[in-house]
């Protein structure tokens, strides 16, 4: 019989073992405003240049930069002047803050705020519930006061979510035909960027983002122009408050945030407020039916687990909630992408 030193060290251990490695590299990188710099210059820089630039070490920086080479999120030159480096074209789209498909936000976000969180999933998995009084001292009760329990902090995490609408969007406003319905209202909108895409999309609707008033008001100061006078805003709790009289409501990302009962409760007032024929869109990151993945849905339920009181679901149990509203008509339909939609009918 051999001893362990004869097994292979499975592979797989050590990639998942560094994920944190090398997002937190990811990360710092776009923290430090390395992609920015190599797309402003519009030529490669060595690493003394850019940590000249950026204020920071040579040596550090010549390490972050080789790694982001070895991640493919930079390209290297070799010239007889030195070692030269310039962002990936994947860099250039996703990682810079001036482009209009930035994920910079997100990142940040994830960065600064959701790491602490999961610094105490164990502490989550434990005692099923989210973590923001280990993480910032602050009461768990009410998640999205402890997410907003800064005017920075609910900046970032509304311009965070408008990253993620940039790219992703369009796929859930595409996955049914919305045209059909003119009067929309975005419960939950935020920042304004999916009411954004539908307009887009969709030029004869018009999309009133409902939100709590503190939302409201960065969102019109910060994400949306007056000119866009498509877009309208209703300052409320939608859970306390009444909810308009619409043909269309989207819920993206809301139901996940909160257990069974509380999404009945919602979607009961949804059904009450719709016009007959109108309908409900519900945006979320499906699991399979046997809960087998995707893993990226099984990695945003955790996050559920430590920073809200919900957690993410299948088609069949979203349509299980929509059902028990008085929806019907209930259509599915997978993106391929980070989220899916589901379409329920009054």
């Amino acid at each position: 019989m051999g001893s362990t030193e004869d097994l292979d060290y499975p592979q797989i251990i050590v990639q998942y073992s560094n994920g944190f490695l090398i997002s937190k590299v990811m990360f710092t990188a776009c923290e430090l405003g390395v992609f920015d710099l190599l797309r402003e210059s519009g030529k490669p820089l060595s690493s003394d240049a850019i940590a000249a630039h950026l204020g920071a070490s040579t040596i550090g920086m010549e390490r972050l930069l080789d790694t982001c080479v070895g991640l493919k999120l930079l390209a290297l030159e070799r010239t007889q002047e030195g070692a030269l480096y310039r962002n990936t074209e994947i860099s250039n789209i996703y990682l810079t803050k001036s482009s209009p498909k930035s994920q910079y936000h997100i990142m940040m976000y994830y960065s600064n705020t959701v790491y602490l969180c999961w610094q105490y999933l164990a502490d989550a998995v434990r005692e099923g519930r989210n973590q923001y009084e280990r993480a910032f001292g602050i009461s768990s009760k009410d998640p999205f006061g402890a997410m907003y329990r800064s005017d920075e902090e609910m900046l970032k995490f509304m311009a965070g979510q408008n990253s993620v609408w940039s790219i992703c969007g369009r796929d859930v406003l595409a996955a049914f035909d919305l045209s059909p319905f003119t009067q929309i209202y975005d419960l939950g909108g935020g920042g304004g960027a999916l009411a954004r895409e539908c307009v887009s999309l969709y030029p004869n609707s018009t999309v009133t983002i409902y939100d709590l008033p503190k939302v409201v008001q960065v969102a019109k100061e910060r994400f949306v122009s007056p000119e866009e006078r498509q877009i309208a805003f209703h300052e409320g709790d939608f859970f306390i408050d009444s909810i308009p009289e619409a043909e269309l409501y989207i819920l993206s990302k809301i139901l996940h945030d909160w257990d069974d009962d509380k999404c009945k409760q919602l979607l009961a007032k949804v059904y009450k407020a719709c016009k007959p024929g109108g309908g409900v869109l519900l945006v979320e990151s499906l699991l399979n039916e046997d809960k087998s993945g995707p893993v990226e849905s099984q990695l945003y339920s955790m996050n559920m687990l430590v920073q809200t009181e919900g957690k993410e679901r299948t088609a069949a149990e979203y349509s299980k909630l929509l059902e028990a509203a008085g929806f019907g008509m209930i259509q599915v339909k997978r993106t391929g992408k980070l989220y899916d939609a589901v379409l329920g009918r009054k």
